[in-house]
């Protein structure tokens, strides 16, 4: 492990860990029998998660934080480490009426947090806002988007899509957004929902933010999209009617393309 902020170093000691390298945020995580340290680059970003798990305590079901460190540069995040197994483990890949049936249940425990004072609002002007400045400095990262994001009958570059961005933006329906709702950052165990990480991007957003990365992830899990086997029998009807949501394919679309430029 690198050098550590010595308040860290006196909780952990020498404590064994492994090495997690699930998922993209760029984040070095080490697991701990009970507890997670999370390194990441200092920003808005690391900053919102702190604020946001400080605040959403007793709210929702998320670790709790043990200790807040940052520097210059890196920002170390102890907290505690939930039970249970991600959405995408091989249990619930292959039993896909219960991860339909979790998986709304989680996004409805979302939806059920009273917002009235939530620290932290990502709304689309804000959204787009961010978007235009990773596009303006060349920082969407082209190797993880989706095939047919661009190119062909797809977009001619980020730019191109940021403009059909701007010019077809939704009504927003705010509520208590994850922000990267995909499989690893919800967790269960048996047939309840244990906990959601990955926090950086919690706040307040439309509803459909979370509804279109979810359905993402989930169809790219079973199509085995992130090197693992394909998996057969979801039915994403039965997905929305779980969530009790008529899907709107549109909003759907839109949330999907606005996440290729982050």
């Amino acid at each position: 492990m690198i050098q550590i902020p010595s308040k860290i170093q006196k909780i952990i000691g020498n404590e064994k860990y492994i090495i997690d390298n699930v998922g993209m945020s760029g984040s070095s995580v080490y697991v701990f029998e009970d507890k997670v340290l999370k390194i990441q680059a200092a920003g808005s970003e690391s900053e919102n998660e702190y604020l946001m798990m400080k605040w959403l305590q007793g709210k929702l079901l998320i670790p709790e934080v043990l200790a807040y460190e940052k520097d210059d540069s890196k920002s170390y995040l102890l907290m505690s480490r939930i039970s249970g197994a991600m959405a995408c483990d091989d249990y619930y890949m292959k039993a896909p009426e219960l991860l339909t049936d979790l998986l709304a249940k989680a996004i409805h425990m979302l939806w059920e947090v009273d917002i009235s004072d939530c620290p932290s609002i990502i709304n689309l002007d804000k959204k787009l806002e961010m978007a235009r400045y990773n596009v303006e400095h060349d920082l969407v990262d082209m190797e993880n988007v989706q095939p047919d994001t661009f190119g062909g009958d797809g977009f001619k570059n980020p730019k191109e899509l940021l403009e059909w961005l701007i010019e077809n933006r939704p009504e927003e329906d705010l509520v208590l957004s994850h922000g990267d709702l995909c499989l690893p950052n919800i967790f269960f165990m048996g047939k309840d929902v244990s906990g959601f990480i990955d926090l950086g991007k919690i706040c307040i957003a439309d509803r459909y933010q979370d509804i279109a990365l979810c359905y993402r992830s989930l169809s790219n899990n079973f199509k085995g999209i992130y090197g693992r086997a394909a998996c057969e029998g979801l039915d994403t009807d039965k997905f929305f009617e779980k969530l009790d949501v008529k899907p709107d394919w549109k909003k759907i679309r839109y949330y999907i393309l606005l996440d290729e430029l982050f």
